[in-house]
């Protein structure tokens, strides 16, 4: 009889714990105005130099649409430095951008930009 008498509050609060309405248990907190953490962007890119003749391929994984162009600074004070039309790479999308210098190339660089 002692283990009934024990057990008797127990099953008493168990039992107004569920038969509690369910907006009255406890939810978890989220700050008000909070906002959602950002976006992945931006296409990976990888670039192969030959003498003066560059190739680069940007491949999206992500949502958004990413502008990609393609920048050469030539080594020679003579050679033209030289920016290639934006070219979009949609989701799932590689895009190949070349360029060139005459003679060699000092270094090379992707820009990246949000299409709307």
């Amino acid at each position: 009889m002692r283990l009934s008498r024990s057990l008797a509050p127990l099953s008493l609060a168990l039992a107004l714990v569920l038969s509690l309405p369910y907006n009255a248990l406890p939810h978890a907190r989220v700050a008000a105005g909070a906002s959602p953490s950002p976006g992945r962007f931006g296409a990976s890119c990888r670039t192969t130099v030959h003498g003066s003749q560059m190739v680069a391929y940007c491949h999206n994984p992500y949502v958004d649409i990413d502008r990609v162009r393609l920048h050469i600074e030539c080594a020679r004070w003579w050679d033209i430095d030289s920016d290639s039309a934006p070219a979009d790479a949609w989701p799932a999308m590689t895009v190949r951008l070349t360029g060139r210098c005459w003679k060699e190339i000092r270094s090379v660089w992707i820009s990246h930009q949000k299409a709307r």
